[in-house]
């Protein structure tokens, strides 16, 4: 299958500070690709190298077929990058926002508003269309940014973080619509924390942590690595807690001392379940409850990435955001 991003050990340092440590990446075209990983893992420098606002130090990458750092003209004019926050003049239109950037990429005025008109249809912003951007909600905003992205009919779309701070109604619109995007062919490179929206979207999930990817496959594959399965089982006492996260060691893909819960996986059988109840607790005095779960993304990203779920201090993206 044609490979629409293709990166081979891809480094960057700030600050002495390895935030990219060796990442390969394959994208085919007309997929949907979610780079996962918690806050300061590296996604936003990975996607500022392929869409090529940021030179890495290190390896090499391809976007479109051409070189990040050789051909940088031809992967922008190839691409299309929205990010965290929109970026639209709130004071115009959204129809004179497309027709901008129609003339920005060098359509002639009937072709430009003939352009707008269609994207304003196809992301449901028609009725808004000559109203001020300062009195869209985020939903629209970000809408409305993705909209202006594809006046160029790109090949590639990087969404860094495209849900973040929408509403949930909003946020499942916006899964509609790049749903929409790869099924007419376009290549989607998306960033997320929501565990939920890569399940719902993406065709392979890579997890990053630390710079480096951890895992990669799909939502199903990827669950298999933490098993079918996980009993929940809630400790009678914080002693007996702390003594089986020892016992089970690294079977234990989740733990929360609070509830004194812990996530053990299973096959899902009546068997797999009877024997570890045997094992850890035959005159049943030490378990208070338990209950079984299918395996979810959440324990996939728990048990690659343990407490660093909600970032370190890695990495300052931000700052060079």
């Amino acid at each position: 299958m044609n490979e629409q991003i293709r990166a081979d050990g891809l480094t960057k340092s700030y600050g002495g500070v390895r935030v990219v440590d060796g990442v390969g990446l394959r994208v085919p075209a007309g997929t949907v690709f979610a780079l996962l990983g918690p806050n300061g893992a590296g996604k936003t420098t990975i996607v500022r190298i392929l869409a090529t606002l940021t030179a890495p130090d290190g390896g090499t990458a391809r976007v479109a077929g051409h070189d990040v750092v050789a051909d940088r003209g031809a992967v922008r004019s190839r691409i299309s990058l929205t990010g965290q926050y929109a970026a639209i003049d709130e004071l115009q239109t959204g129809r004179e926002n497309l027709e901008m950037m129609g003339r920005l990429r060098r359509l002639r005025g009937r072709a430009a508003r003939a352009r707008a008109a269609e994207l304003l249809e196809r992301f449901d912003l028609t009725e808004a269309a000559d109203r001020r951007v300062s009195g869209y909600s985020g939903g629209m905003r970000r809408r409305l940014d993705i909209a202006a992205g594809l006046v160029g009919t790109p090949e590639v779309i990087f969404l860094d973080e495209p849900t973040t701070g929408l509403d949930p109604r909003s946020r499942q619109a916006m899964w509609a619509l790049v749903s929409g995007l790869a099924a007419t062919g376009v290549t989607v490179f998306l960033t997320t924390q929501y565990l939920e929206e890569a399940d719902r979207l993406a065709d392979t999930i890579a997890v990053l942590d630390r710079g480096r990817i951890v895992a990669e496959g799909s939502a199903r594959e990827l669950k298999r690595r933490v098993g079918g399965a996980r009993l929940e089982l809630q400790a009678t006492d914080a002693a007996t807690y702390h003594d089986l996260i020892d016992a089970l060691r690294d079977r234990v893909v989740h733990a929360d001392r609070g509830s004194l819960t812990l996530g053990v996986a299973t096959d899902g059988g009546a068997s797999d379940a009877r024997a570890l109840f045997d094992e850890i607790d035959p005159d049943a005095i030490r378990i208070a409850s338990f209950e079984l779960r299918t395996a979810s993304l959440d324990d996939v990203f728990l048990s690659l990435t343990g407490d660093r779920l909600h970032g370190h201090a890695a990495e300052s993206e931000i700052a060079h955001a």
